[in-house]
């Protein structure tokens, strides 16, 4: 394994080096992934960009409105004082990732930008309506999750652009629930997001691992959301979520092992927001 490593000290830098060497260049965020690969030969790369002196190792609040720099690492947002009274959501998913260790050199735009199937982060940002700040040579532009994520370990970003920040709108009643064979250093056979919105007076629920792309479930929260959330409006819900597709077989869980854990990780979810996050 052989490369140049280049440390850009601005945005703008960053982009015209990645624009003008693609695809002959891989972005360096935490590198939790990218050393890996390269090491195993899963890709190849004559040049590394990294991106840790760039200004995006940030978090803050605009009253409601949680904004994160995409460099930021996982343990430094987990340590935010508000985000487990807030978006306790986020907070779950964040503990969910690997180890202490990892999420020291894990970034949250590093999660995104590799776009995995089995992300513990992907379905809570989908719940809780996050939006994702991209700049590239033509640019800044504003994209949701959906419009980012298009398919497994792909994305919509363009030759140059990179993954600025996420922002979450607004604090939201919400939890993350996962299935694993081991509580640490291993991927979700299934993740789910759950999250009530005040300001809008609706559920969102999302689902990891169970698919190729991480999703929101539409019908589950349609029939969450247009009725008192009653024991049997739950389970229904449960139940239209089991009945979801497509779910996969692979080495880590066949499709009927997944639609049971779906069904009770949804119904677990939508109880525990209810019970105030008691689980």
């Amino acid at each position: 394994m052989s490369f140049t490593l280049v440390t850009p000290d601005s945005p703008e830098e960053a982009v015209r080096l990645l624009a003008e060497t693609e695809p002959r260049s891989v972005v360096l965020a935490g590198g939790t992934d990218l050393l890996f690969d390269l090491a195993a030969g899963h890709g190849h790369a004559e040049r590394v960009v990294s991106l840790r002196r760039l200004p995006w190792r940030s978090l803050s609040w605009a009253g409601d409105v949680l904004t994160i720099g995409s460099t930021m690492p996982l343990s430094a947002v987990e340590r935010d004082p508000r985000i487990p009274r807030d978006l306790p959501a986020l907070f779950e998913s964040l503990r969910a990732v690997g180890s202490p260790a990892l999420r020291h050199r894990a970034s949250l735009g590093g999660n995104l930008a590799r776009a995995s199937p089995a992300s513990d982060l992907i379905p809570t940002l989908l719940a809780l309506d996050a939006t994702v700040a991209v700049i590239g040579p033509g640019g800044r532009r504003t994209l949701t999750l959906p419009q980012l994520i298009v398919g497994p370990r792909t994305t919509t970003l363009a030759p140059g652009e990179l993954i600025e920040a996420v922002v979450i709108p607004e604090p939201r009643p919400s939890t993350y629930l996962w299935q694993r064979v081991r509580r640490v250093n291993d991927i979700s056979q299934v993740g789910v997001a759950a999250a009530w919105s005040p300001s809008s007076a609706r559920w969102s629920v999302a689902v990891g691992g169970a698919w190729p792309t991480p999703s929101r479930l539409a019908r589950v929260e349609a029939i969450l959301s247009t009725a008192e959330p009653s024991s049997q409006v739950i389970e229904a819900a449960a139940v239209a979520a089991a009945d979801a597709a497509p779910f996969q077989t692979d080495k880590r869980a066949s499709e009927a092992y997944r639609r049971q854990v779906l069904r009770v990780l949804v119904r677990r979810a939508v109880d525990r927001i209810l019970s105030g996050g008691r689980p």
